[in-house]
């Protein structure tokens, strides 16, 4: 093996393969906890938003700090913290659900940005987007068997199988991610500070400053509304209708994420170009995945499974396309702090296919909030054409 599949990049996705296992379940537990709770869905859209939203917060300044204290101790620490978190989940309600996915949210921040920016600086320029697909492959995985774990604990109404398996992968993770050693850290005998231009504040100006950045950007963020809002809403959404089975969907959509990330990797643009019909191709199949799910109350259960399969091949390739994109046409000085700003993009997405979406699935129904996101998803197809020459050889032309 050679390249993105070589055993230290395969090591780093393993981990973030145990890391990422407890979102898994709790991305339809808590839904479904908390209608059990007596929450509505703004309620619980909030505290599904929480995760996301904190990420966002703190993505833009991780990469700087994790060059100054280094990422082996910043990643003793997040587990720590992921760890507490995990276990907060296994004794409270409500209240210290909203608390634990702050907390992991501000984890995932580090985590993410430190193998993210590792991959990005050491895989050679044709490998880039393979390593970033490979790595969300990993960290998606998860959602293949976890959906089902957690339909299938809900239904059990025990509790105490949830505090066992939420303290099983907190212990699991530990071990594995303090047993790591990275290299590059071991022969560093001085600090590595990334000079950048960008302060702690500025550095948002330059989502609105950098042409290719806020195209990049505003086109993530509406596209993980989309993906926000099935995630968040389709186990109260399937148990509404009483059709299809929320567990079900996800295992499909994370099935198709890991197979389209693996074996559509490599027709990911990895050149540094704007490719006009592949941007849009790829937003095409999101706005008709999240058309399917709206209309399948009507159309039958078929839509929806269809239209869960859709969404694991958008999901699959929106994000490392941009990735890439980015890590190209982006200026060397502050690009880890740009890459941050753009991940947080997609934070800021999830986070408000829950906050923004639940008021309106509330007001309207989950039918209607879907087709609502179908579409915000038209608007941005659209958005991604683009005719300019230097936009479009960006890679060329910023270098």
């Amino acid at each position: 093996m050679k390249g993105a599949l070589t055993w230290p990049f395969l090591r780093l996705y393993i981990l973030a393969l145990f890391f990422f296992s407890a979102n898994a379940i709790l991305n339809v537990m808590i839904p479904l906890r908390g209608h059990d709770l007596g929450a509505n869905n703004t309620t619980i859209g909030i505290i599904m938003g929480a995760y996301m939203l904190t990420a966002m917060v703190f993505r833009p300044w991780a990469g700087q700090l994790i060059s100054q204290i280094g990422p082996l101790k910043i990643l003793r620490i997040i587990l720590v913290i992921n760890g507490i978190a995990l276990v907060i989940y296994s004794f409270t309600e409500l209240e210290g659900y909203f608390i634990a996915r702050i907390m992991q949210g501000i984890c995932t921040a580090f985590f993410s940005m430190s193998l993210q920016i590792g991959i990005i600086d050491a895989l050679p320029e044709k490998d880039r987007s393979q390593g970033i697909s490979l790595y969300s492959l990993f960290s998606y995985m998860p959602g293949i068997i976890g959906p089902i774990i957690a339909v299938n604990i809900w239904h059990t109404n025990d509790m105490s199988y949830f505090m066992i398996i939420m303290i099983a992968i907190a212990l699991i993770t530990a071990v594995f991610g303090f047993s790591a050693t990275m290299d590059s850290e071991e022969r560093q005998t001085e600090p590595n500070l990334e000079k950048t231009p960008y302060g702690p504040v500025s550095v948002f100006m330059q989502f609105f400053k950098n042409p290719h950045l806020l195209k990049s950007g505003i086109i993530m963020l509406v596209a993980s509304i989309g993906f926000g809002a099935v995630t968040t809403f389709i186990p109260l959404f399937t148990l509404q209708t009483k059709m299809g089975n929320a567990g079900t969907f996800l295992m499909l959509q994370a099935i198709t994420v890991v197979l389209s990330r693996f074996y559509l990797r490599k027709i990911i643009p990895s050149d540094g170009k704007w490719h006009v019909k592949f941007m849009m191709s790829i937003l095409c199949v999101l706005m008709v995945s999240t058309g399917l799910i709206g209309l399948s109350p009507y159309i039958g259960v078929v839509a929806l499974y269809v239209g869960a399969v859709l969404v694991g091949i958008s999901q699959a390739m929106i994000y490392p396309t941009l990735t890439s994109f980015l890590s190209f046409v982006l200026p060397k000085a502050g690009r880890n702090m740009l890459i941050g700003l753009f991940i947080a993009t997609a934070d800021l997405g999830v986070s408000l296919g829950g906050v923004l979406m639940g008021p309106i699935a509330d007001l309207t129904s989950y039918h209607m909030m879907y087709l609502i996101c179908t579409l915000f998803i038209a608007s941005i197809m659209f958005y991604s054409y683009e005719k300019r020459p230097s936009f479009i050889e960006g890679a060329v032309k910023t270098d």
